[in-house]
């Protein structure tokens, strides 16, 4: 039976291969297991109180029972999953980021569950669904958390310096130029090169579409025309001092949110989270407001985070693994408990207004509608582009526009995305794929 490997990855998710790649460690759903007692199946995850979660599954199907194994999230557990694929030795879930699911498939961790999960596309936004699908018929995961992108300011110094919340992005820069005039001190944000991720959701939102693949053949775009124009943009906001070139999640960076030196912060839906730590004093006097756009009248959003939940080639009961993780990501009782136990941002669309969600987070509890409107806004997210090595791309974003940020010219930033281009695409061609020049 065929294998997606490296250099056939971008032929199965093509559908070339359809769904009989990676299927032939599947079982039945009534399967029992080695014993002849229930299937027992285990699942690596790094989301607190995901046990909790699984315990009620537990308890309503006797039958199939799920072990949690709490694992560090991030690059170090893809490097686990791969190596236990290698040896046969995975487990038959893992909870896996969006950006890492096409090099677990191309390292063959990862089942084509499409059979088992017919009509889950329904419970998701057509942009987070794509991220486990790669564009094709073959579906390598469940979506279960995600991380919209959306505009994040403190509206009682908005009103303090007369500004108004911008629309578009040619807005945005407007409103940092105008509060420079006023308050000279102070920045309406900052850029910060620490954290790709962020990056790379403004890029999505401006259609940037930075792995791409024909046949064979991946393509790398990270120099795309979208991601010039996002990088032009801030690129651009720095060297004029518009904007800060500090980094996030530093002592500096609290400090200024928390003191009023940045009025706001482009983040995804998580950031009350981060606010509410970095930024304790100005609990109540911030509010939300979808992402500028690039042309005013459209409507799309980026994201910034999220994961998913996939059974692995591994699997020796792969019909009862895709059962669970359909369960976990798409039943109103386990979205309400990850809600609860984990504290994510379930992916489902019914999940994001309801339950647990249906109140405002307290840190912005001058805005009751901030979960209504979150909703709205995720069901925008614009199709990601990921591909089989998104870690060497972050880390060399980091590496080049740190540079670029320090150095504040326009220059430097574009000298510093052609560098991650050819980083990025150096990287696949020692990897041994196949990449279009």
């Amino acid at each position: 039976m065929p294998q997606i490997t490296r250099r056939s990855l971008a032929a199965a998710t093509a559908v070339l291969l359809g769904a009989t790649a990676l299927t032939a460690c599947g079982s039945s759903d009534g399967e029992a297991g080695a014993d002849g007692g229930p299937v027992k199946l285990t699942y690596w995850a790094w989301a607190p109180g995901m046990d909790k979660v699984a315990a009620l599954w537990n308890a309503e199907h006797p039958d199939i029972q799920v072990t949690v194994q709490k694992q560090a999230s991030g690059d170090d557990l893809v490097t686990k999953i791969i190596t236990a694929a290698k040896a046969h030795k995975g487990p038959d879930l893992v909870q896996a980021e969006y950006q890492a699911l096409p090099t677990l498939v191309s390292n063959d961790a990862l089942a084509d569950i499409a059979d088992e999960v017919q009509g889950a596309e329904k419970h998701f936004a057509p942009g987070v669904w794509q991220q486990t699908t790669f564009g094709g018929d073959a579906v390598y995961a469940l979506p279960q958390d995600s991380g919209p992108l959306m505009f994040f300011y403190r509206k009682d110094l908005f009103e303090q310096y007369g500004l108004t919340v911008p629309t578009t992005w040619d807005q945005f820069a407007e409103t940092a130029r105008a509060l420079k005039k006023k308050a000279p001190k102070k920045a309406l944000t900052t850029f910060s090169a620490n954290d790709a991720g962020l990056f790379a959701g403004l890029s999505q939102q401006a259609g940037a579409k930075w792995w791409t693949f024909e046949g064979d053949t991946w393509k790398v775009g990270v120099d795309d025309a979208a991601t010039k124009k996002v990088t032009d943009f801030w690129g651009g906001l720095v060297a004029e001092g518009a904007v800060d070139n500090q980094p996030m999640y530093t002592p500096a960076w609290n400090n200024a949110l928390n003191t009023g030196e940045q009025l706001a912060w482009v983040s995804a839906v998580w950031a009350p989270g981060v606010l509410t730590t970095a930024a304790p004093d100005t609990k109540g006097k911030w509010a939300m407001a979808p992402l500028p756009q690039w042309s005013a009248g459209e409507n799309a959003t980026g994201s910034w985070g999220g994961s998913s939940t996939a059974v692995t080639t591994d699997s020796k009961h792969k019909a009862a693994a895709a059962q669970f993780a359909t369960w976990l990501n798409t039943d109103p009782e386990a979205l309400a408990a990850l809600v609860k136990e984990s504290g994510i941002y379930p992916a489902a669309t019914a999940a994001q207004t309801s339950g647990a969600l249906a109140k405002a987070p307290d840190y912005f509890a001058g805005q009751p509608d901030f979960y209504t409107k979150a909703a709205e806004i995720a069901k925008t997210t614009a199709p990601a582009a990921w591909g089989p090595n998104v870690n060497v791309a972050y880390t060399a974003f980091k590496d080049e526009f740190g540079k670029a940020a320090k150095a504040k010219t326009a220059t430097a930033f574009g000298e510093a995305l052609a560098a991650v281009q050819d980083t990025t695409v150096n990287d696949l061609t020692k990897q041994g794929f196949e990449v279009a020049k």
